[in-house]
């Protein structure tokens, strides 16, 4: 099997923009590459279609990763993909379907049937591509969830998967924790980790030479590059953290208020506003900050009446429905949507497990029930005389009052509008559509799936410059080298 696992010192060390970079860069040499992650944790996903044309489930990184590639998005890409419903239960989502629940308590036993799944899945995959860029989750040196990894150094000795781990030097402590990781692994997963990547460097490289080759002549593993930090860089995101880092300028026309919701899913439906060179994206938390809105947005959540109490709790509730009587836009996604409406309820448990049936904020005359089949869909409409499409992932069930007046994937009262769709911003004829009820605006130039596409190229060009993508390939196709130092404490066992 020919493939590579880009593990990391940290969560969100830069593991997802290393196999998205090397997965552009692998396909310009015309390799055929696909990108993998055994076990994804988020709540942002993306519907794609599997071989026999079922619309299933996947992280949203192993769909750009899939982009990246130029290949088709699959369920074998992300194959368990578990979407946190609280502190200790996460949702599972198995080759692309919903597959029940697991939780902290049985973390070891009831998941050996998802490793089984998973490495299957990249047997198949690996069957199909010349190359498999695999992303890890975490770190590998948790060597407490050692016994039942399936996603990092457990998939590397299943595959016999030579192994780079990226660190990020934004963080501080990088070399430390590059040589920790591998220190703590034991003899048999040393043995695969062949080098390390810096990622987010920015400074002087002469100050950070003389610590990288202390770091590849203490561990005798090589530093394949530095990445760059770089402003213009950033990709649709794997999870939450970075929430709150997208923006415009302070003197842009239009606000753009985005509640930010603790469980809050799909936060890339606002990416494209974020593009428009004349509004300000901000998340918010405070009903302060939506009294100067012009357009306020409730994104999806993974739990809508426990986010909806939460918005309650903090008065947000009471300044969107102020904000609609000023006449104010106010547009609602998924359980955003859901949230506008007369009443949420969920008797059986589905999304929330107080099995609640609660108000919720009445500008709109629809009605939610939860129901334990999912819906996932790859819908397609008009709105103002423009084409819009979308995706759909949702338990919940929306169901309008007498003569609603419609709107793509929902229903809209004036200027309150909801969607069970997602990703409907990026169509750019219906962004202009919605933001042009605001008035007095010119459609801007910009092109969402261009601009998407530039940033994985601008990707692509960072990692072709500074890292060294054939050695990188090499390592790929001929396995980890023979005779690996091991290190002390675990690799002298």
């Amino acid at each position: 099997m020919t493939g590579l696992l880009v593990a990391g010192t940290t969560s969100d060390a830069g593991k997802s923009v290393v196999t998205t970079g090397l997965c552009r860069a692998f396909a310009r040499r015309g390799v055929r590459v696909a990108p993998y992650k055994a076990q994804n944790m988020s709540n942002n996903s993306m519907v794609c279609v599997s071989a026999d044309g079922v619309p299933a489930e996947i992280g949203r990184a192993q769909w750009i990763q899939a982009l990246a590639a130029g290949a088709r998005p699959e369920p074998a890409m992300n194959p368990v993909l578990l979407k946190p419903g609280s502190e200790r239960q996460s949702h599972v989502v198995l080759m692309g379907q919903p597959a029940g629940a697991v939780s902290a308590r049985d973390w070891t036993s009831g998941r050996r049937h998802l490793a089984r799944a998973a490495h299957a899945a990249y047997d198949d995959l690996a069957g199909r591509y010349d190359v498999v860029v695999a992303e890890g989750a975490g770190s590998p040196a948790e060597i407490n969830l050692r016994s039942s990894d399936f996603v990092n150094m457990g998939l590397a000795r299943h595959a016999g998967l030579p192994t780079v781990v990226v660190g990020d030097i934004d963080r501080g402590g990088v070399l430390a924790a590059m040589f920790g990781t591998v220190a703590l692994l034991d003899a048999g997963d040393q043995e695969l980790v062949a080098g390390f990547v810096v990622n987010k460097f920015r400074g002087d490289a002469d100050l950070l030479s003389p610590g990288l080759t202390e770091l590849e002549s203490l561990t005798g593993r090589r530093v394949f590059g530095v990445l760059p930090w770089h402003p213009g860089l950033w990709l649709d995101s794997e999870d939450a953290l970075d929430v709150g880092a997208r923006r415009a300028s302070a003197s842009a026309a239009l606000r753009v208020v985005v509640v930010r919701l603790p469980r809050i899913s799909n936060v890339t439906d606002v990416d494209a506003l974020g593009l428009e060179p004349d509004v300000d994206l901000v998340f918010a938390s405070d009903p302060r900050d939506v009294s100067d809105a012009d357009l306020v947005v409730l994104p999806g959540t993974r739990s809508t009446i426990a986010d909806l109490a939460w918005l309650r709790s903090r008065g947000l509730d009471l300044a969107i429905v102020e904000h609609a009587r000023r006449g104010g836009l106010v547009l609602g996604i998924c359980g955003g949507f859901q949230m506008l409406g007369r009443e949420v309820a969920d008797p059986d448990g589905i999304e929330d497990a107080s099995a609640a049936t609660v108000p919720g904020l009445g500008l709109l005359d629809v009605h939610t029930r939860f129901r334990a089949d999912k819906t996932l869909g790859l819908p397609e409409g008009s709105f103002d005389g423009v084409g819009v499409s979308g995706y759909e992932i949702h338990h919940g069930v929306v169901a309008a009052g007498a003569a609603p007046e419609p709107f793509p994937g929902g229903v809209r009262s004036g200027r309150v509008l909801g969607t069970m769709w997602h990703g409907t911003l990026e169509c750019d004829a219906f962004r202009a559509a919605v933001l042009g009820l605001l008035g007095g605006r010119q459609a801007s130039p910009v092109r969402f799936a261009r601009a998407r596409q530039a940033r994985l190229d601008l990707l692509g060009d960072l990692v072709e410059e500074h890292l060294d993508v054939d050695a990188l390939l090499r390592l790929a196709e001929d396995g980890a080298p023979a005779g690996l130092r091991l290190l002390p404490p675990r690799g002298d066992r």
